[in-house]
């Protein structure tokens, strides 16, 4: 699903206007149908609706919206804010209306305000601005998103909490967004609504479908989008009945330092219920016991040391590589990573303490072989690009790395982001809180490790990669809940996962 910019938010509208074609005070009346039935599924006529309008057409969403919830039988009180003295000529023609109904208080403000009783019983409907919004909200504004937030009524807003812009908030006032209970966004969630530093700001999300033209959407041309399942099926491989496990790759996992044996065990237990032929980790010896007895099906290259990485690995008869979790930063670490970098014959997955050593040490990213996958989360990722104000700035940060490097970031967390060297950016819809625990992103890496021995592209293991741990999390959480969920759970339902996305293969006659 395309995430539109704002500009492309507006063009679409007016396409619609142009090829439907619809007048645009038609259009504007069809949201406002939709968002009182939105409305009025969720409060009865004994809630009083406070209307807080804007001069602009998210204002007149609200105008019109107020004259339905009067004409069924809601008491209304709209406060339209026009200093300029000029409304848009949507938001005035439904003024005029508005001004027809007996039973509606409207109040114009032009200069001072004064501020309305807001309660406990009262919802408050925000269409004060919309997605147009290009500049921190000041002066009187300000101070009306203030009081409202500070208000104990329930917050409606319409199409986009106003304050808050549709994409670029590293430098907006939050004090001076408002903080919605539900917000009605017309067409499509916005890209600023993917981010988690927001998720407090928007409440409960309800997209409205007001039909505007499809064409547009089908040509719009966007970097970003959220992935589908129906893109996601046809990426998986079907498996030939004469096929071996020499066709289903050798993967290398370089992972785990003396305590933290577990992020190998991990990622080589997803490795190994992700399709990969064979497996082999590379470990320091201590952690051969552990290894052995927990992931038989996978051999085991025991480091020259006790206890941590510090021999590089020939992976000439290797078809992918993944290094990273676990891994710790000791300076003999640093030099093998470096090492096995230079010898990297294809893409790696570099994850965790990899990231780390390369942050520690950045003119090293440039052997990053290209195509490679890096899967940091937040913090990782500021290590390696600097600090970041927002997740905004996060992914055009990454955006830069992934391009520069010519490599896929994966940037972790809620709605994780695949960031291709060209710069489109996939969120993926699947994954639950619950994953929010240590070692999800070792089953990750295990699971793209055997994506890549097997063949996929860099791209394509990516996507099937990510959606695939964000389902076998799911599917966890249904089973488990989410508060009980550890990085095993996902890994445990790694089949499972595994058999939704896998489309149904022909059964041949037996010869």
């Amino acid at each position: 699903m395309k995430i539109l910019t704002t500009s492309q938010i507006k063009a679409w509208d007016q396409y619609t206007i142009e090829h439907e074609p619809i007048a645009s005070i038609d259009l504007m009346e069809r949201a406002a149908q939709a968002i009182t039935e939105a409305i009025t599924r969720r409060w009865d006529k004994q809630t009083p609706m406070k209307v807080f309008a804007g001069p602009g057409n998210n204002g007149g969403d609200a105008l019109a919206t107020a004259r339905m919830l009067s004409e069924r039988g809601y008491a209304v009180e709209v406060y339209l804010f026009n200093p300029t003295g000029k409304l848009s000529d949507d938001c005035a023609t439904n003024r005029e209306l508005l001004l027809l109904c007996e039973n509606v208080n409207l109040v114009e403000i032009t200069q001072s305000f004064t501020k309305p009783q807001l309660t406990e019983q009262d919802v408050v409907i925000d269409g004060l601005f919309g997605s147009g919004l290009n500049k921190p909200l000041n002066g009187g504004f300000a101070f009306v998103v203030e009081y409202i937030n500070q208000s104990p009524s329930k917050v409606v807003s319409i199409d986009i909490p106003s304050g808050l812009m549709c994409e670029d908030n590293s430098y907006n006032q939050r004090n001076y967004i408002i903080r919605a209970d539900l917000t009605l966004t017309i067409g499509q969630i916005k890209l600023s609504f993917l981010f988690p530093e927001n998720e407090s700001l928007l409440g409960e999300v309800e997209v409205l479908d007001i039909r505007l033209h499809p064409d547009f959407l089908k040509e719009a041309d966007t970097p970003f989008h959220i992935m589908e399942r129906e893109e996601i099926i046809p990426l998986v491989r079907p498996r030939r009945k004469a096929s071996h496990k020499g066709d289903y790759g050798h993967a290398l996992l370089i992972a785990g330092r003396v305590g933290m044996a577990g992020a190998s065990v991990l990622a080589a237990q997803a490795c190994l219920r992700s399709g990969v032929g064979l497996l082999t980790v590379h470990a320091p010896t201590r952690n051969n016991d552990i290894l052995q007895t927990s992931v038989p099906e996978a051999m085991v290259d025991l480091d020259e040391s006790d206890d941590f990485f510090m021999t590089p690995v020939d992976d000439d008869s290797y078809h992918a590589v993944a290094i990273g979790p676990g891994l710790g930063k000791r300076i003999e670490t640093g030099e093998a990573l470096i090492a096995q970098l230079q010898i990297a014959s294809g893409p790696m997955v570099l994850d965790a303490d990899a990231l780390n050593i390369l942050s520690q040490n950045r003119s090293w990213m440039n052997q990053i072989p290209q195509n490679s996958i890096l899967t940091p989360h937040p913090k990782e990722l500021e290590r390696m690009v600097g600090t970041c104000n927002d997740t905004y700035e996060r992914i055009t940060r990454a955006q830069e790395l992934a391009a520069k490097h010519h490599v896929y970031v994966i940037l972790k967390g809620a709605w994780t982001a695949i960031i291709s060297p060209k710069g489109h950016v996939a969120f993926n819809p699947t994954g639950n809180p619950g994953m929010a625990t240590g070692g999800s992103g070792d089953v990750l890496t295990g699971i793209l490790l055997a994506l890549l021995a097997q063949g996929y592209s860099a791209a394509n293991a990516c996507r099937l990669g990510v959606y695939v741990h964000g389902l076998a999390g799911d599917l966890a959480a249904e089973t488990e809940g989410q508060i009980a969920m550890t990085a095993g759970s996902i890994v445990r339902h790694l089949p499972e996962a595994w058999k939704q996305v896998c489309q149904p293969q022909t059964n041949h006659a037996n010869i």
